[in-house]
């Protein structure tokens, strides 16, 4: 059983009739606010933000995907070649120490004698 005021009325109930007007005032603030240009303003530019946030997400996804195969196609392999040409100056060095010889310098020339 709902409580009742000291009137007699039960609470939650209002005091007008509910038939005249369609609904409680409740109802009537919800339909003016949902129906208010400024709240179709706002779902609007909500609406077109999610837009443009899942095309730039797009671009972006797209953007990084020839960033990646672009730094795949053309920057492993120079990594690879300098890494090969550090391992071939490494053994050349160790081959001129165990025969006794002076290593090369940088450019190829034997070193200058101090």
């Amino acid at each position: 059983m709902a409580p009742q005021s000291s009137s007699g009325a039960v609470a939650g109930s209002s005091g007008g009739v509910e038939g005249e007007g369609g609904g409680g005032i409740l109802a009537r603030l919800s339909s003016s606010f949902s129906e208010s240009p400024v709240v179709y303003r706002g779902k609007k530019m909500a609406s077109d933000a999610v837009s443009v946030a899942h095309k730039l997400l797009r671009s972006t996804g797209k953007a990084a995907w020839i960033a990646g195969t672009t730094f795949v196609i053309l920057v492993v392999p120079l990594i690879i070649e300098m890494d090969r040409e550090q391992q071939f100056n490494e053994l050349e060095l160790q081959q001129a120490s165990l025969l006794g010889t002076a290593p090369l310098s940088v450019d190829g020339a034997p070193p200058t004698p101090k």
